[in-house]
């Protein structure tokens, strides 16, 4: 999450090449728009993969959910950026899937497949669009301290996702060649590729590193014959997005656990929108601040659950694009359209999502092991940036404990009712709970 303080990141109007209302000629926005591309296409796509690989859903089913999650985030950016009433930020403003929710969909999906996970999905996006309106109050309950503990215990327990991704999945897990030499070998060059190219000079090359690491370990894992492109169905010229064509269904403890997620998400959309508008040269404090932060939080919630009704995964606001807009000097919402554009084609054409459903788990694994430890770095780097008293670490140490047990020994629920199991299995759930109300009772402001 981008901390709104960061007195380093503001960028006065003047030293920006394109403002917020400017109109960019026909190539400077379309090349402005093919640079935020390349830096959110592989952390969209990632989470269906993620998800299809730990439900062992066909290749048909994920390709469609990676195409879905495409469209419904080039839908969900032309809302933010457009702004309809009092639904969005009028900043250039992308979102996209988020990893947030993988553990909470995955525990969902086990128990009741794609029609609970997209019912809870839809059910707990209430929450984000709630907070939105009660900002002020929030703010106070969810304090930064609450966010990074919650955003490392996502990292956390997202890595466990990414090495199994690593070992080559649920189907290796079955063929019995998990965690063999070809596929740790291919997760292993995955990741060296990726930090090799990350610490380029090159910013075209740095922002494309995990594309390219993904390309290198997609063409090394068809050379050594683990890319059954035979497996990939006939496929038509177009997907027509389906309202509901799995189907929903609800059940209260994913949508308690799910909805957890949304409220750390809606105050990290927060930071992330008071960044975006530092950058911007907007304001970040008074009425229009506050409107905008308002109807962006409810933007995510409401994308959400647009997300949901047409098969995809929660939505949020990408920090990394407050990174672009930095680096381009292009801060123009008329940006967002072109990308926008872009990634609802992407999404409707069947071959790219197929294209990626039948890519060896250990490559993917590669890319989100990184990807994961990251999100657990920015939640230290959140941490970090608090004034952590006595008071903090007994938060911390409360929050840490219980949210990992539950990750690391999960059979230490197992004298629960159900009901209580399916809420707090996750560590994000349990630790995520236990912060807020650890953080409440012991006053930390």
């Amino acid at each position: 999450m981008a901390q709104g303080g960061d007195e380093g990141m503001r960028i006065g109007k003047s030293e920006l090449i394109y403002s917020l209302e400017d109109k960019p000629k026909l190539k400077d926005a379309l090349f402005a728009a093919l640079q935020h591309l390349l830096a959110i296409f592989v952390a969209i796509i990632t989470p269906p993969l993620i998800i299809s690989g730990a439900l062992s859903l066909d290749v048909e089913t994920t390709g469609f959910l990676v195409s879905m999650a495409l469209f419904a985030s080039g839908v969900s950016t032309f809302i933010q950026c457009r702004r309809f009433g009092f639904i969005g930020t009028g900043l250039l403003c992308v979102q996209g899937t988020s990893f947030s929710f993988i553990g909470p969909i995955i525990s969902a999906g086990l128990a009741g497949g794609l029609p609970l996970i997209f019912g809870s999905c839809i059910a707990a996006s209430s929450v984000e669009m709630i907070i939105s309106r009660l900002l002020k109050y929030t703010r106070k309950i969810i304090t930064p301290l609450v966010s990074g503990i919650v955003v490392t215990l996502i990292g956390l327990s997202l890595i466990k996702v990414g090495i199994n991704a690593c070992g080559g999945g649920e189907a290796a897990r079955a063929a019995g060649t998990f965690g063999s030499m070809d596929n740790i070998g291919l997760a292993v060059l995955v990741l060296v590729v990726i930090i090799f190219f990350n610490r380029s000079s090159n910013k075209y090359l740095r922002m494309s590193s995990i594309i390219i690491g993904i390309a290198v370990g997609y063409a090394v894992a068809g050379l050594l014959g683990k890319v059954d492109f035979d497996a990939i169905p006939e496929f038509g010229m177009l997907y027509v997005p389906v309202p509901f064509k799995y189907g929903i269904a609800f059940d209260w403890s994913s949508i308690v656990a799910i909805g957890v997620v949304y409220l750390i998400t809606a105050i990290e959309a927060y930071g992330d929108i008071t960044a975006n508008s530092l950058i911007s040269g907007e304001p970040v404090e008074g009425e229009k601040f506050i409107k905008r932060a308002s109807g962006g939080i409810f933007a995510d919630g409401f994308n959400s659950m647009l997300a949901g009704i047409f098969n995809s995964f929660p939505n949020s606001i990408f920090a990394q694009n407050n990174g672009m807009i930095q680096l381009t000097g292009v801060a123009s919402r008329y940006v967002g359209y072109y990308i926008a554009g872009f990634l609802i084609l992407l999404g409707l054409f069947p071959v790219v999502g197929l294209i990626f459903s039948v890519m060896p788990d250990a490559v993917l694994g590669g890319a989100t092991l990184l990807m994961f430890g990251t999100v657990a770095a920015s939640g230290i780097r959140i941490i970090a940036a608090q004034d952590i008293d006595r008071k903090a670490i007994l938060v911390m140490a409360l929050s840490f404990s219980l949210g990992l047990s539950v990750e690391l020994v999960p059979d230490i629920l197992m004298g629960f009712p159900e009901a209580v199991r399916s809420v707090f299995a996750s560590g994000i759930t349990t630790g995520g709970l236990t912060a807020i109300i650890a953080n409440a009772l012991i006053r930390i402001k």
